[in-house]
């Protein structure tokens, strides 16, 4: 078991508002009507919750109290969350619950690719909690899941959502030989606040970390929020620090949504008009495709991703026809 260094900034008091002398906001301020999401609900949405009960999978969808929740599992489209639900990391932005992990699930990734099996998916993000506490950072369960759930599952694209590994590549190395259909790091938020919102990671790092996957033919994905306190140039600097640092294919960025009042304050809403400027600017810098909206989060729009820039498609119409092939030569025997 590794002990784990304390972040090297805490997150009390912080004030992340540009101007001087204002103090921190609090209250969670009130959502502008752009900014409104369905009730989750529906048969689809049912059967997936249901499905991942019994089989005691964890969902950042759920966690992270995602937006977009319900239109994700009534598409075929789910997030899950592997290697526990508690993180090593205190992350001021994130929901999701922070201390020590319990024991290492070994048996997770057969139950994952399981109960991804009886699913349905079309398309599924496997992410995870940091555990930082362990040698590999949780690479092992990581690889083990992907291959698992390819072999269950061949008509599903996969994704992952990754920590950093505290920059151990051999545990990065791992994955990538795992072969996931795209490997999205998110960088979260620009640079400068990095020290406030990321703690204990490192901008450089992860920049790093996008490089090595794009390195080696993989589609590289990464994600920031605003609203957080950064500034629109400092977000087109940071779209031009990726290109040139990693070449990663997707960007997605979303509205930074207070949690709850014990997380960083909200800064503002961005509208939808500077959103569709973001993903122009993307577009233009060389991205792929640039998902920019309100409630946009890592996984929106992540299956059509998947369908236009990876092998998915074709490894469908391959196992469409060795299905038809096998039906065919059982008529003729």
């Amino acid at each position: 078991m590794r002990k784990i260094d304390p972040p090297l900034v805490s997150l009390s008091g912080l004030v992340l508002n540009n101007q001087s002398g204002v103090p921190e906001q609090l209250a969670v301020k009130r959502k502008p009507a752009w900014l409104k999401a369905k009730v989750p609900g529906g048969p689809g949405y049912q059967r997936l919750k249901t499905i991942m009960d019994e089989h005691r999978l964890h969902t950042v969808c759920e966690e992270a109290r995602c937006p977009n929740m319900g239109e994700c599992w009534a598409r075929g489209v789910a997030t899950i969350m592997i290697l526990g639900d508690t993180c090593t990391r205190a992350c001021g932005f994130c929901n999701v619950k922070t201390g020590r992990p319990p024991v290492l699930d070994k048996d997770e990734p057969r139950r994952v690719a399981e109960s991804l099996a009886l699913m349905g998916l079309k398309h599924v993000v496997i992410t995870s909690v940091n555990r930082d506490e362990l040698p590999d950072g949780g690479a092992g369960v990581w690889a083990e899941t992907i291959i698992r759930t390819r072999e269950a599952c061949p008509e599903m694209s996969v994704e992952v959502l990754i920590p950093d590994f505290e920059g151990n590549w051999a545990a990065l190395q791992m994955v990538i030989d795992a072969r996931p259909h795209i490997i999205n790091h998110n960088l979260e938020t620009v640079r400068r606040m990095y020290p406030a919102v990321r703690p204990s990671a490192k901008f450089d790092r992860s920049l790093e970390l996008l490089r090595r996957v794009k390195e080696q033919g993989g589609i590289a994905k990464t994600g920031v929020m605003v609203g957080i306190g950064e500034r629109d140039d400092e977000v087109l600097a940071l779209m031009d620090e990726v290109q040139a640092g990693s070449g990663s294919d997707i960007l997605t960025i979303g509205q930074y949504l207070q949690p709850t009042r014990n997380h960083l304050p909200m800064d503002r809403w961005v509208t939808p008009a500077q959103f569709e400027k973001f993903r122009e600017e993307g577009l233009a810098r060389g991205f792929k495709v640039v998902e920019s909206g309100p409630l946009v989060r890592s996984s929106y729009h992540a299956d059509h991703q998947a369908d236009s820039l990876t092998s998915i498609s074709g490894e469908r119409e391959r196992q469409s026809h060795e299905a038809m092939a096998s039906i065919l030569r059982g008529r003729t025997r």
